[in-house]
């Protein structure tokens, strides 16, 4: 059925208002922003506008204009005519006697008839110079074809203008749209019967404008459980990858990207590994210790998760500890203290 228009918020859109009147509206009859329709249609149009075709049109704009002034001509000699005979009938009436009252009245309205036909003449005359607006000369229409894009974008082109030019080789548009698909089927009837489909991509709705792009999500799920939140951000954003609001990553928006997606983190500890805590346990001394050797490097660590140590802890670095506790004589007298209770 034939969609009608509607505007809100500045924005038009084309909708099946008849079938929702008549309480046939079914899933299928629904509402499509104007502007996606319009591109489609329009840049079709343009693009079946070749050089050739153009070339034609001006030469058929040629062939319009000398048949214009083949019917002008015509009607002005029509006048001509009618004019002339409208003299003669009048010089003949008032040649007549006046006694002879029946021929000055035949004469008379002989003269009147051919007063009408000069008036249908001339009145005909009016129409043929009114009935189409005189083309632009031939080199203006040449200048104009050459960027029909440009000309159709023009904002000195009216949308009167784009609609007359569209009904002149589109016979009729029309759209399918399935329930919950992306995409648009559009199906345009030319005037020479000729007909095309188009698919076109729907506009994202205004819930789905801002949210976070698939490409950052699949990145996020292969990587997430590999990396904290700033090794992750660092990686999205060197992808080129950004947030659905259009900003760069920070480990906020990675930290909120897993909590919506339900992506993993990192194991806080590698395999083989052990906090301060746990190593100072294992071995009886304070947790001081261990932060001892760790800044003199006598004691590998690493930095993860809240900036928090990780420690490497096989078994040979295990006993070294022990025989370092062992041997703690030459260790500084804080570290004793810290040692003393726990230290093997």
């Amino acid at each position: 059925r034939q969609m009608s228009t509607r505007y809100q918020a500045r924005r038009g859109y084309y909708e099946c208002s008849k079938s929702r009147a008549d309480h046939v509206e079914t899933p299928r009859c629904r509402s499509v922003r104007s502007d996606t329709l319009d591109r489609a249609v329009a840049g079709r149009l343009l693009d079946a506008i070749s050089p050739e075709q153009v070339a034609l049109a001006l030469a058929a704009a040629d062939e319009v204009e000398q048949r214009r002034a083949r019917s002008t001509r015509a009607a002005e000699l029509a006048v001509e005519r009618a004019r002339y005979e409208a003299a003669r009938a009048e010089r003949a009436f008032h040649a007549c006697e006046p006694e002879h009252r029946l021929v000055a009245r035949s004469l008379e309205q002989r003269w009147e008839a051919r007063l009408a036909a000069l008036a249908e003449a001339e009145q005909a005359l009016v129409q043929t110079q009114a009935a189409v607006a005189p083309l632009p000369p031939p080199k203006e229409l040449e200048a104009l074809c050459a960027d029909l894009p440009g000309l159709w974008a023009a904002p000195t082109t009216s949308n009167r203008d784009r609609k007359r030019m569209l009904r002149t080789l589109i016979a009729d548009v029309t759209l399918v749209s399935e329930p919950g698909a992306k995409q648009l089927s559009i199906g345009i009837r030319w005037q020479s019967g000729a007909s095309e489909q188009l698919e076109v991509e729907r506009p994202p709705r205004a819930q789905d404008a801002h949210r976070t792009p698939p490409a950052c999500v699949e990145l996020a799920r292969r990587r997430g459980p590999e990396l904290n939140n700033h090794e992750l951000a660092a990686e999205l954003n060197a992808a080129g990858l950004w947030t659905g609001a259009g900003r760069p990553f920070d480990s906020a928006a990675v930290q909120w990207l897993r909590w919506r997606y339900k992506i993993p983190s990192p194991p806080p500890f590698a395999p083989g590994e052990l906090s301060v805590r746990d190593v100072a346990r294992r071995l009886g001394v304070s947790d001081g210790v261990v932060y001892y050797w760790i800044a003199h490097g006598e004691l590998d660590a690493r930095r993860g998760p809240g900036n928090r140590h990780r420690i490497p802890f096989p078994p040979e670095v295990e006993q070294a500890c022990r025989y370092r506790i062992a041997n703690s004589v030459h260790l500084p007298a804080q570290v004793k203290i810290a040692a003393a209770g726990g230290a093997v």
